[in-house]
């Protein structure tokens, strides 16, 4: 069942127009909560899909299109399911690709609202994980490309990103948090303005269990110092795409290392991978997160066991 706005972000109907069509046409009629709050069920929605069809591509009045629809329903079940629906289900893929791109347009038009209700629907439809890395993460990605290439404005890079970047917050609070895993530091060194790999870290290492103080973008490292010492933190992350950071970035590692000695660090992002004269190969983890997990309990879940054991 979906609200009003969920089947207004899905199927790019404003809902005042789906209330005229109800109220007018009888086009469809939604369920109604205790509270009078409509219900559309998957029958609606995919009624409402093909009048929008008919009224966009076939330039069918809206009355006619709902005298259709209520003619072919009427028809023999052989004969009821107006052609249109009866076309192919999209492949999880071309779902996922098609979700993105209609939140992407959202964002880019500055359509915040459109777009949280997107993403709400998709994490509906789809689930948390889903969403993260087979939606939201393409869309960072190609938000980051956008602005590069000068189709993007600053001014829509930040609010497309800034937008996102708060869905992923809203998660972090949400899982337990376990002692014997290290306190996180996760930031990106000052000029480095893509997060995307260092959020989606910190977001695995939060699932996992661990807290994490998330800095992002562009930290300068005035201040970076004082938290280290006031959290307590045992694992900082840095990540960064430009490999002409990484000798800025080794420096700060090197601060770090000579004021906290038992530090540890994790190093990501293109830019330390493509990095053949990388000062410490030894901490860049892999740019698949498929590899993390076994990361995660051969530095920290085994070895912490087996040190609680002894």
């Amino acid at each position: 069942m979906y609200s009003i706005k969920q089947v207004a972000a899905m199927l790019d109907i404003p809902t005042v127009t789906l209330r005229a069509w109800e109220n007018r046409y009888s086009a469809v009629t939604p369920e109604r909560t205790d509270s009078g709050y409509r219900l559309y069920t998957d029958e609606n929605v995919e009624d409402l899909r093909w009048l929008k069809e008919q009224v966009e591509q076939h330039q069918t009045n809206i009355s006619e299109a709902v005298r259709m629809l209520k003619e072919n329903k009427a028809k023999t079940p052989e004969a009821a399911i107006p052609a249109p629906l009866t076309a192919p289900v999209p492949t999880m893929e071309e779902a996922y690709l098609r979700m993105a791109d209609q939140i992407y347009d959202s964002l880019y038009h500055f359509q915040g609202e459109r777009a949280n209700g997107l993403i709400d629907f998709g994490f509906t439809m789809y689930g948390y994980d889903s969403m993260f890395y087979h939606v939201l993460v393409p869309i960072l990605v190609r938000v980051g490309d956008a602005w590069e290439q000068g189709r993007a404005s600053v001014a829509q890079e930040h609010f497309m990103t800034q937008l996102i970047s708060q869905r992923f917050y809203q998660f972090f609070h949400l899982f337990p948090i376990y002692p014997h895993l290290p306190k996180v530091l996760a930031l990106c060194p000052e000029g480095e303005h893509h997060q995307v790999g260092l959020l989606l870290f910190s977001l695995f290492m939060r699932k996992n269990g661990a807290e994490v103080l998330y800095l992002g973008a562009n930290t300068p490292e005035e201040g970076v110092f004082p938290i280290i010492r006031e959290q307590k933190i045992k694992l900082v992350c840095l990540s960064i795409t430009n490999p002409a950071l990484s000798e800025q970035s080794d420096r700060l590692v090197d601060r770090i290392m000579t004021e906290f000695p038992h530090m540890r660090f994790i190093l990501g992002g293109k830019g330390y991978e493509r990095n053949e004269k990388a000062a410490y190969p030894e901490w860049i983890m892999p740019e698949d997160s498929s590899d993390w997990q076994a990361w995660l309990e051969r530095e920290y879940l085994t070895d912490n066991s087996t040190r609680t054991q002894g």
